[in-house]
């Protein structure tokens, strides 16, 4: 024993007391316990009736005694640690890994000063399930009413909202931004209030310099109309022009078919002029299907700017808007989205080969953290590609509902190094959250229909902050040793 020993003496309670009076936390697992394996000598054990050392009988009674008091060091029923499929002796706590993945959950809510956080409702949906499944899929749970209590909930929404908008406020209204500050508190979620201008600084097209915001919007936009009369207005097109034109005129009709905000004409326009202009203007790439997807978040936030955050975008009519609002949407959106792609470019020249490659790393990457999950995978024929390719070309938005894909975004422009990386480890968090389902399918079609039609209809906002956690966590266990990011072709 040490000298140290002598300063300390550890309490019944499982607490460490100092030589200055002040205590802390052991390293017990449950501080609310008697030390495992330590005989109780005062307090009775809950359901026993008996006291050791105070009035029990001699002989057996005693030993009885004694050994009821020290079972718990033998707590069988606890899964301490789980193992990482495929690495030898690497043990992980559970406890461990699930407070980790909240903990990213709660700083990055709390920002860069104090501020009441709520507790989150995403404590129901435990982070290791995101590495094991549920054992009750979460979907059914919330069909059937879930543990949620939405009345409680919703005050404690109002409370971070209000909370959460004061600091945006404090910190938009700076003379000059602190980018890193607002990326901080933009990664759990932005209010909805907030989140059109937040996104224009996010994505780069805002600077951060506030007197010079308005007068930067202003030019840009009429920036955009002269792009629109010099590539969509033009009366002659070369063939390929014309080729891409008659390309995304097809698809934007085919997006969100069963959403009536997208079948309005008016939209639609909007959308051919975005998608038409920036395939000009990026001539490496061109228009490729999927990117087409990628203007709908921006769309929608900076649509119910104009409208107000209150107003219900299905039942939205474009036409009411004038015509000066319908020209700020638009232009607002193709910038960003300009800005936006800038990062994953790559993904969509000759051949998509970034797609490709990032699929290939997915699949070294679920090799290495769940062998089990990828043997059954490779077992019956699935192949990677056949279900990764449209998340990555897609960014999910194809897998979640529309306000769970803009919360994910406001991850995703939040990233400091951009998201190119990190959406690889929200595709492995999203693959391992089905695995107990993935599992129970014991054949190539079973397995790609699940795939293919995930069940997240139901999905909240809280899905996706345990989601951008797990893969937070991921991220930083197996980024510093990227053997699977050399991708295999």
């Amino acid at each position: 024993m040490s000298s140290g020993s002598a300063s300390t003496a550890s309490t019944a309670g499982g607490t460490t007391t100092s030589a200055d009076g002040t205590t802390s936390s052991s390293f017990w697992r449950n501080n609310s316990r008697t030390i495992p394996g330590r005989p109780t000598t005062v307090t009775n054990r809950i359901g026993s009736g008996r006291t050791i050392g105070a009035g029990s009988s001699g002989g057996s009674s005693s030993f009885q005694d004694y050994q009821d008091s020290v079972s718990d060091a033998w707590d069988l029923g606890d899964d301490e640690f789980c193992i990482i499929s495929g690495v030898v002796d690497t043990r992980i706590s559970k406890r461990a890994s699930q407070t980790a993945a909240l903990n990213v959950i709660k700083t990055h809510k709390s920002g860069a000063g104090g501020s009441v956080s709520k507790p989150q409702t995403s404590v129901h949906l435990d982070t290791q399930e995101l590495l094991t499944g549920p054992a009750t899929n979460p979907i059914e749970q919330q069909q059937s009413g879930g543990d949620f209590d939405n009345g409680f909930m919703g005050i404690l929404d109002d409370v971070e909202c209000e909370s959460k908008y004061e600091k945006f406020s404090n910190i938009l209204e700076a003379p000059l931004l602190n980018l890193i500050a607002l990326k901080e508190l933009s990664w759990s979620g932005v209010p909805r209030k907030m989140r059109a201008v937040t996104w224009r600084l996010l994505s780069g097209y805002l600077p951060t310099s506030l007197e010079r915001r308005q007068t930067v919007l202003e030019r840009k936009r009429v920036d955009y109309r002269k792009l629109v009369q010099q590539y969509f207005d033009a009366d002659c097109r070369d063939e390929s022009q014309q080729d891409t034109y008659r390309q995304i005129h097809i698809d934007v009709p085919r997006m969100n078919p069963h959403v009536a905000l997208f079948q309005q004409k008016l939209v639609q326009e909007m959308f051919e002029r975005i998608l038409f202009i920036w395939a000009i203007r990026h001539p490496a790439s061109g228009y490729v299907q999927g990117i087409n997807d990628l203007v709908t978040p921006f769309f929608i936030v900076f649509l119910q700017e104009a409208v107000g955050p209150d107003k219900d975008l299905e039942q939205c009519q474009l036409s009411d808007l004038s015509i000066e609002q319908r020209d700020i949407i638009e232009s607002d959106s193709f910038w960003c989205l300009s800005k936006f792609l800038d990062c994953i470019q790559d993904n969509y020249i000759f051949a998509q080969l970034g797609i490709q490659a990032k699929v290939n790393q997915l699949k070294e990457l679920i090799q290495r953290i769940d062998g089990t999950l990828h043997r059954h995978l490779q077992m019956h024929g699935v192949d990677y590609l056949q279900f990764s390719f449209r998340w990555m070309n897609n960014l999910l938005t194809r897998e979640l509902p529309l306000y769970c894909t803009i919360r994910l975004w406001d991850t995703y422009l939040a990233e400091s190094d951009g998201f190119a990386v990190f959406q690889l480890y929200v595709c492995a968090a999203f693959l391992l959250h089905w695995r107990e389902q993935l599992l129970q399918e014991k054949d190539f079609q079973g397995l790609m229909l699940l795939l293919q039609n995930l069940p997240t209809h139901n999905w909240m906002d809280s899905h996706i902050g345990v989601l951008v956690a797990e893969a937070f966590r991921l991220k930083f266990t197996y980024a510093d040793a990227p053997k699977h990011l050399e991708a295999k072709s």
